[in-house]
């Protein structure tokens, strides 16, 4: 069982950004004094919900002031980037730091960075497993290229690729390359895919990537999740086990009322100022989770409580979905001192029950 802590860099009701962000940095570093595997970071754009609007910047950041822990992206958001910026990034933090970075890329939603980044519509809803795909050649390729026999010099643009790529270049090389890692390990870094419905489950599963599944989703949803994901996988003639992640919200206090009275007093403000902030590119209507609900249901699904139910919660998880390894929302309390002590004591009380 490998345990982390998923770091969202929420901003709070008369909490400033730069407040939210250095609470983020910090959970990086506890968590790395209080013996937990590993931080997820969330990136969000032009809302409070998360002030972290590049999550593998944060990650550069988070290597730089740790020596153990692994550093992820929960996630980048494929149809806001190039996959070839994104893929090179990447390849710069896997080798520099040693093999401890992964990049998790998911499709986001149709919010307004589609139209402020340029993606637009097109690339949320189609692109993504085009983009995905050049990802995945840029870090295990030695050149890459969109377009067949262009000649050097002949330049193509920014038009698009064959297959219906949204990116058409000639072949470049590829630098640094992911496989010159000192260590000679010849991998690149980890590759892992949010999946929040049925397709994006199949996608993950018919390119051998592991799922990174969110905290709104219970047990028995995670474990229909990795079963179609092993499923689909066996159909494409891969390995049906990975490694895959189950995001959830913890926080830990003598007793169980206590703990779960500290989030439902900070998170409903968070969230509802946080979700209403969203703008959809297309004016689309969009059901919002009511606050205070959302965080009770957080509360009933996730190791809130008691370090005993915590460490039982997290063991029946993972005894129901095959499920290994967890990304814990740790700051629901909104405080920097409260998030500190909530991470040691997870490291010091519940993740020894693992061995």
């Amino acid at each position: 069982m490998r345990v982390g802590a998923f770091v969202l860099a929420a901003q709070f009701p008369g909490q400033g950004q730069g407040e939210a962000l250095h609470r983020a940095v910090r959970t990086a570093e506890v968590a790395e004094e209080a013996g937990l595997d590993s931080v997820w970071i969330a990136e969000h754009h032009f809302v409070p919900y998360g002030v972290c609007p590049s999550a593998v910047t944060l990650a550069a950041l988070m290597l730089g002031r740790t020596r153990r822990l692994r550093v992820a992206t929960a996630v980048s958001v494929l149809p806001s980037t190039h996959p070839v910026a994104l893929g090179e990034q990447a390849a710069l933090l896997h080798l520099t730091s040693e093999g401890r970075f992964t990049l998790g890329v998911g499709r986001g939603g149709p919010w307004v960075d589609l139209e402020v980044f340029g993606g637009g519509l097109d690339a949320y809803e189609n692109r993504f497993p085009q983009d995905l795909d050049l990802l995945r050649r840029w870090l295990t390729e030695p050149r890459v290229g969109t377009v067949a026999g262009t000649a050097s010099g002949a330049g193509t643009g920014a038009g698009t690729g064959p297959a219906g790529e949204r990116y058409g270049f000639r072949e470049v090389a590829v630098v640094p390359r992911p496989s010159e890692a000192l260590d000679g390990a010849g991998t690149g870094p980890e590759v892992i895919v949010a999946c929040t419905s049925p397709a994006s489950v199949r996608r993950a599963a018919e390119r051998g990537l592991p799922m990174l599944l969110g905290m709104h989703c219970g047990d028995e949803d995670k474990a229909a999740m990795v079963d179609l994901w092993r499923r689909t996988a066996r159909a494409a003639g891969l390995s049906p086990e990975a490694a895959h992640v189950s995001a959830g919200v913890c926080q830990l206090a003598d007793r169980t009322a206590d703990a779960r009275e500290t989030l439902l007093k900070a998170m409903p403000g968070w969230l509802k100022q946080g979700l209403d902030a969203h703008v959809t590119v297309d004016g689309r209507r969009r059901a919002m989770r009511d606050p205070v609900a959302y965080t009770e249901l957080l509360c009933d699904l996730h190791p809130v409580g008691t370090p005993e139910l915590a460490a039982d919660r997290l063991a029946r998880t993972s005894q129901r979905t095959g499920i290994t390894r967890f990304a814990l929302l740790t700051e629901g309390s909104g405080d920097l001192a409260a998030t500190e002590e909530n991470l040691r004591r997870l490291g010091a009380e519940v993740v020894p029950a693992f061995g």
